[in-house]
């Protein structure tokens, strides 16, 4: 493709990563970010902010794909895709990619309906669009479990199940659609391995040389129905590679 593809959420995991994989591929990139940012990556960087509307419009200057890695993980971001919506299409934009979670429709969580709200917004447009959803990334479980073991004993999501995804697969994924022509709903990528939140956590603690007492937690209501009737899987589209054990190897090394 010759045009620009802007990427907002550039500096966040997958922003990064599909950055990357653009500048590899020789795509003019421009990426959005909050903070003035220096040069020399291959990579125009603008400031703006989804929230204020503050310097959306002059970053859509030329654009003609614009992919939308950005959360706030708040209400506020279906705000922003209303303002990124809106300055796309004053700018003429083409294809309006788009990454979402799997099962946002199965589990009534906060979260989870402000994500399926943004994809509401990004199907009534008007703009070409696509919608990638994923599963879980590594890196999110990391963190959860970065957080845990700070803690006297490891808090486990009772019941849960997870299919954790590399967040590099899925970058590839959103890139091969920005030169493509708008899908609607893309294939979802799901990693290749489901497995519970308890195990998940042990394989955590044996990577990382630490000792801790589990400690089960039910997440109570209807989200916690969801979540444990596996509604964040998707186990037909487990065509991720990279596994759990592979990511703790890369954070931890091998023990």
């Amino acid at each position: 493709m010759n045009g620009t593809v802007l990427v907002t959420g550039a500096t966040g995991t997958l922003g990064r990563e599909v950055v990357r994989l653009l500048v590899a591929r020789g795509v003019a990139v421009r990426g959005l970010s909050r903070r003035v940012r220096g040069g020399g990556d291959g990579v125009e960087w603008v400031v703006g902010d989804l929230v204020t509307g503050a310097g959306i419009a002059e970053a859509m200057a030329g654009v003609e794909v614009v992919v939308d890695c950005a959360t706030t993980q708040k209400k506020a971001d279906v705000a922003g895709v209303r303002t990124l919506v809106a300055r796309a299409r004053e700018a003429g934009v083409r294809h309006l990619v788009y990454v979402s979670i799997v099962g946002i429709d199965r589990v009534p969580i906060a979260y989870y309906g402000a994500k399926l709200a943004c994809e509401s917004v990004v199907r009534e447009s008007g703009l070409g669009w696509s919608v990638l959803r994923a599963t879980q990334f590594h890196d999110l479980l990391l963190r959860f479990f970065d957080a845990g073991v700070r803690l006297p004993v490891f808090p486990v999501l009772g019941g849960v199940r997870f299919q954790p995804v590399d967040v590099r697969e899925v970058a590839e994924a959103v890139a091969g659609l920005v030169g493509e022509e708008p899908v609607g709903f893309a294939p979802e990528v799901g990693g290749p391995q489901v497995r519970s939140y308890r195990e998940l956590a042990r394989a955590y603690l044996r990577a990382a040389g630490k000792r801790r007492v589990l400690l089960p937690l039910w997440i109570p209501g209807a989200g916690g129905r969801g979540l444990r009737g596996g509604g964040l899987l998707a186990p037909g589209r487990a065509v991720g590679r990279g596994t759990f054990e592979e990511a703790l190897e890369r954070r931890f090394g091998q023990r």
